[in-house]
Parts: C-alpha cells; sequence; structure tokens
C-alpha cells in the first residue's frame, strides 16, 4: 500500500489517517487540547505539536474556536475536528465513513470542499452512501456488494454502463401495481390519479411498450441501484 508492506502494521497505521462516521473526543477537552492529547500518541514533539495543531486548525477553520470545549461544538464543527485530527500524523491516505451524514447543506458543502482540498496532496478515500457526495468530490469510485468489489472505474464509465436502462413513464394509479411486478422501480411521485415512473428497463417488461414511455439520462444514484439489479441477475 503506497509502497509500504501490508503486513508491516506499524508503518501502515503511520501512513493512513482516519475519520468514523460516529466521531467523538472528550466532551470537556477544548479543541486545542484535544488535538494535542492526540498529537502526544501520535509522538510528535511540543514544537511539532504546536505548529501541527495551529496549521490544522487554521485549515478547517476552527482557529478562532480553539478554546471552545468539544461538547459545545455543532456537529459540523465536531467533523470538521475529525478531519483535523486524522491529519496530525499528515498521512499519505485518509479514509473517512460518511463523512455529511447528518450535517446541514451549509456544512455539508464546507466539508465536501474541505475534502477537495485535502485531496490535493492526499490520497482520500471516501465511503459514503450519499450521490451528491460522490460526485461532487470524486473522479473514481468502486462499489462492494457484500464485502466484494462489483465495480471500480471512473464515474462517467459508471453512468455509461447504465445508458440505455433508465425510462420514465406516467400511468393511471390503477396500473401501479401491476408495473411494480414488472420493472424495478426507482421513484415515484403520485398524482391525484396518475403515478409518475422512473425505473430500470427490462425488454421483456410489458410497460416498455407503453407509448408514454421515455428514455432517460442516467444520474449516479440510477446507475448505482441498474448495476446492483443487473448483478443480481447473474
Amino acid at each position: 500500500m503506497n509502497g509500504v508492506n501490508i503486513h508491516d502494521q506499524k508503518k501502515i497505521r503511520s501512513i493512513i489517517g482516519f475519520l468514523p462516521q460516529e466521531f467523538s473526543m472528550y466532551g470537556n477537552m477544548t479543541a486545542y487540547q484535544a488535538m494535542d492529547y492526540l498529537a502526544v500518541l501520535c509522538e510528535l514533539d511540543k514544537r511539532t505539536r504546536r505548529t501541527r495543531i495551529n496549521a490544522l486548525l487554521e485549515q478547517v477553520n476552527l482557529t478562532i474556536h480553539k478554546n471552545v470545549k468539544v461538547k459545545a461544538m455543532s456537529g459540523g464543527m465536531k467533523r470538521r475536528l475529525g478531519i483535523a485530527q486524522a491529519l496530525l500524523n499528515d498521512p499519505k491516505i485518509l479514509v473517512v465513513d460518511e463523512p455529511t451524514a447528518g450535517l446541514d447543506p451549509e456544512e455539508r458543502l464546507r466539508f465536501r470542499n474541505l475534502l477537495a482540498e485535502v485531496s490535493e496532496n492526499k490520497i482520500v478515500l471516501l465511503s459514503t452512501h450519499i450521490a451528491g457526495d460522490i460526485e461532487a468530490a470524486a473522479e473514481n469510485v468502486a462499489i462492494l456488494e457484500q464485502g466484494r468489489i462489483i465495480f471500480s472505474d471512473s464515474i462517467e464509465e459508471l453512468l455509461l454502463n447504465a445508458q440505455g436502462k433508465i425510462f420514465s413513464v406516467q400511468i393511471p394509479r390503477t396500473e401501479l401495481n401491476t408495473a411494480k411486478k414488472q420493472v424495478q422501480i426507482i421513484s415515484l411521485q403520485q398524482e391525484s390519479s396518475t403515478s409518475h415512473l422512473r425505473f430500470i428497463g427490462k425488454s421483456d417488461a410489458q410497460i416498455m411498450r407503453h407509448p408514454l414511455v421515455i428514455e432517460e439520462r442516467p444520474t449516479l444514484e440510477d446507475a448505482y441501484l441498474y448495476l446492483l439489479s443487473s448483478k443480481g441477475g447473474e
């Protein structure tokens, strides 16, 4: 991994930074104290700790909050502090798990921009189910199913894989149950007497012959669902 023997656990740990989905620090510590405590565990000397902590707090826009106790911070601030602690040992690879889950739109945008900045000189592995995060921050994607990689390529290739497979149609609500038995519905909008469906097409499905069926340009979420459905049929 990154030129390091994967069996050398100490070296592997030294090149990896990690932000878990459920991140917490000692609530009664200030942001600076919490960072200093973790920096000691990283075996950084006092001068290096001070320089590194101040630089990281500046990078994640927490300098003015460095004396605020962790328990008084918002969810977004805690998540940014989490990124800062993950970068303490200046890792080559940063792994983040569901980093924007539960954040408001403004904080989510700020966090995406932060990850983009970090990725300029580090490998960032982003684990998420939020398609918007992937589209905004990633060039390549790996999709896992039950611990097995079923796709690893560019986002563009993933979208191309679903080209010509996604359709929409508006039908009477009385026909909805029949449609559900024929195709996998991705999204559904109900009106007073009609249903608007977005679905994964199947050549032998009767609904494909409906005169109002329209081929749609696949979104990333469409492509993901199509991939899972196609692999499920293997």
